[in-house]
């Protein structure tokens, strides 16, 4: 029997096992046998993860996080969670071997995933000049010519961003109408740098070891075209990863785990859930570290009220 099991090993995932470990409850936690450190995997530069001051690569920092984690003594397991048991006061999950693990506890921190056009260059250009988090990336295409595919308010919102840097943005949709908010659509139209393209869907992504362009397919005729680019930018939307928890705990209408208030509290007690899991606004590394801190202190605090409970019990009986 554990203290807590921290499902994930992105920055809200090794920040919570960080926490746990300190305060000397062993965490045990599951990594997933393939996506290792989330998102921030993907990402080369990261320059807005306060403590770095010259930069640090996605894949080392999620190296130093855990092993900052493991130092305190979380145990790391790089196995996958298939289904999940919150309905009793020890919760139970189990590992794809079939193990069941028990805890009185369990941080849920699984992160989400970008959505994807489905093309078959997208794995190999990720993070060279690829890329799905403008704030994330978009200060490496400062006086360049860059796109965004999409046309919710998340593309009107990372193409407005990227205009600080880029010289050129063109955005790419589907359709003739945006979906996007008015006011976000005339954030857009009013700017200068942006040129929206049209009836159109990126068939193809060109480059090599670069993004060089894409190929346009226009979804009125099936014509193509190419269009030169240094970069491409998805905003077509993400996922949270909760298909674990459904039935389980509540969602919101985004489809995040629900949680009281600022707190990492779920619906179910002693299940607490942090980082993007819970956030479809920010998605940003350091808040998803401040939502681990969260979950962890709240865990804490949770288990410490039932060995006073157990204290209690035992007292009078």
């Amino acid at each position: 029997m554990r203290h807590i099991i921290i499902i994930g090993s992105g920055p809200a995932g090794f920040t919570a096992a960080i926490y746990a470990a300190r305060a000397g409850l062993e965490p045990l936690l599951f990594a997933s046998s393939v996506a290792i450190g989330g998102e921030l995997m993907n990402t080369t530069d990261v320059e807005n993860f306060p403590g770095f001051p010259e930069g640090i690569q996605g894949p080392e920092l999620m190296q130093k996080m855990q092993e900052q984690a493991e130092r305190f003594g979380t145990e790391v397991v790089y196995d996958d969670i298939t289904e999940v048991d919150f309905s009793g006061d020890v919760k139970r999950v189990t590992s794809s071997d079939g193990t069941v693990h028990e805890a009185h506890a369990v941080v849920f921190a699984t992160g989400s995933a970008y959505r994807k056009l489905g093309l078959p260059e997208e794995d190999r250009l990720s993070g060279h000049g690829l890329s799905w988090c403008a704030t994330c990336d978009g200060f490496f295409f400062r006086e360049k010519t860059i796109a965004v595919v999409g046309g919710g308010d998340s593309a009107m919102e990372e193409a407005t961003f990227l205009t600080r840097f880029a010289s050129k943005v063109y955005v790419i949709h589907r359709r003739r109408e945006l979906k996007a908010s008015k006011i976000m659509q005339q954030r857009a139209f009013d700017n200068e740098k942006i040129e929206f393209v049209w009836d159109s869907e990126v068939a193809a992504i060109l480059g090599d070891g670069m993004v060089s362009g894409v190929t346009l397919r226009s979804t009125v005729d099936g014509s193509e075209r190419e269009l030169a680019l240094d970069g491409l930018f998805v905003a077509i939307g993400n996922d949270p990863r909760t298909h674990l928890v459904h039935g389980k705990l509540d969602l919101t209408s985004e489809g995040t785990i629900a949680v009281q208030g600022r707190s990492s509290r779920t619906s179910a007690p002693g299940v607490f859930a942090a980082g993007d899991v819970i956030d479809p606004t920010y998605r940003q590394a350091v808040t998803a570290a401040a939502s681990g801190t969260i979950a962890a202190l709240d865990a804490e605090h949770y288990l410490a009220a039932l060995e006073q409970e157990r204290a209690a019990e035992l007292a009078t009986a």
